[in-house]
């Protein structure tokens, strides 16, 4: 058995601008109806999400099912420990949170390789590796992992060049929300300061060439990013359009 084809990261590399959306909603249903709509990736959120790592596997399972799409893992947090699990049950594309410093960058790439590049645990006999049918995974296995580091607050942006620049980051993402709160606005990530910094952002990383990222819900702030040189926009969140949708459809019935 070969080493499975990260098509997202082959994308970056390629210039291609993928479209992406965001699963929140834990189980396999949602992931796959998500795919099937034909968006290029998938997010499975851990973070802002009640989502655990058997969850992913099944959501993984779902999205692999479906050709051309590809499933990016968010964490919990730059942890080693989650990454690790995350890693050993087949996730090749990490979005990890809340990275501030070149520190915390070179930490999580770490966490993504086996030593002596990094700290990622052994272990031979799991989904990633096909279950010990892959030759030589251990010496492969970082040739087709992605890993994207997500930065959203002040701290983060002061310290872009070096967390963009660090060996094995793939791409960056900016993160309106978190953003928006960290220069002072919360809940406002329209705010003219919060996109004057994010528009800064993302015309530097076309600078050094680093690939960035960025989830915006409302179409033509998705559009401009996408126009100011994003290579993987999100456009949506699986709870925002159930509970739109359902919304929408109530209200359509008013009155009897």
């Amino acid at each position: 058995m070969e080493l499975s084809r990260n098509r997202f990261k082959a994308g970056l590399r390629a210039g291609r601008h993928q479209i992406g959306i965001w699963n929140a909603m834990p189980g396999r249903m949602i992931p796959e109806i998500l795919a099937r709509a034909g968006f290029d990736w998938i997010v499975v959120d851990c973070e802002h999400a009640p989502t655990s790592v058997g969850e992913v596997l099944s959501a993984l399972q779902a999205i692999a099912g479906i050709d051309g799409v590809s499933a990016v893992v968010r964490p919990e947090a730059n942890d080693p420990v989650l990454i690790k699990r995350l890693l050993d049950i087949g996730a090749q594309s990490l979005l990890i949170p809340y990275i501030q410093s070149g520190e915390e960058a070179r930490a999580a790439v770490a966490a993504t390789r086996y030593p002596p590049e990094g700290i990622r645990g052994v272990a031979g006999h799991h989904r990633a590796s096909g279950y010990g049918t892959v030759p030589d995974y251990i010496a492969r296995a970082a040739q087709e992992l992605c890993v994207i580091l997500q930065i959203e607050t002040a701290a983060g942006l002061d310290a872009l060049d070096e967390i963009a620049t660090t060996p094995g980051v793939d791409g960056v993402f900016i993160g309106p929300a978190d953003l928006s709160a960290s220069l002072g606005h919360p809940g406002d990530p329209g705010h003219p300061e919060v996109q004057a910094r994010i528009d800064a952002a993302l015309d530097r990383l076309v600078s050094l060439k680093v690939p960035s990222g960025i989830l915006y819900v409302a179409p033509e702030m998705a559009r401009a990013a996408m126009a100011r040189g994003t290579l993987f926009t999100a456009v949506g969140l699986d709870v925002m359009l159930l509970a739109g949708g359902a919304t929408s459809l109530r209200a359509s019935f008013a009155g009897g």
